[in-house]
């Protein structure tokens, strides 16, 4: 690993106040590499992010997903075709073939973080 490599590995994108999310629901964020990430707070007040693009249609529309719970694992459902996805883990419920990209989200003093 190069050392611009290495320095990337533990950067953290400053994505928005922990308070402006609105439990139960998800909003889309742009990386500074241009990738689209979903920052989901659950009603629990957990914070996941996951790639925004559904891979089965390849829209960029997870955050516009709902949230929901299948035997106390939180996923979201994509708007498109409704396959379901979990957040910590981003494996599709639906097509075991099948995941999103996951990220490191943090919560430090009130401000959410990814890690790209």
């Amino acid at each position: 690993m190069t050392a611009v490599e290495e320095k990337r590995a533990t950067e953290v994108v400053e994505i928005c106040p922990f308070d402006r999310l609105i439990p139960g629901r998800g909003v889309a964020a742009l990386l500074p590499d241009g990738r689209q990430v979903a920052i989901f707070r659950t009603v629990t007040d957990e914070v996941y992010a996951l790639s925004n693009v559904d891979p089965f249609t390849k829209a960029a529309v997870l955050s516009r997903g709902i949230i929901g719970d299948v035997q106390g694992v939180p996923h979201v459902a994509s708007p498109m075709l409704k396959h379901r996805f979990e957040l910590a883990t981003g494996y599709s419920l639906d097509d075991e073939t099948v995941a999103v990209r996951t990220y490191p989200v943090r919560v430090i003093e009130g401000v959410v973080y990814v890690r790209p």
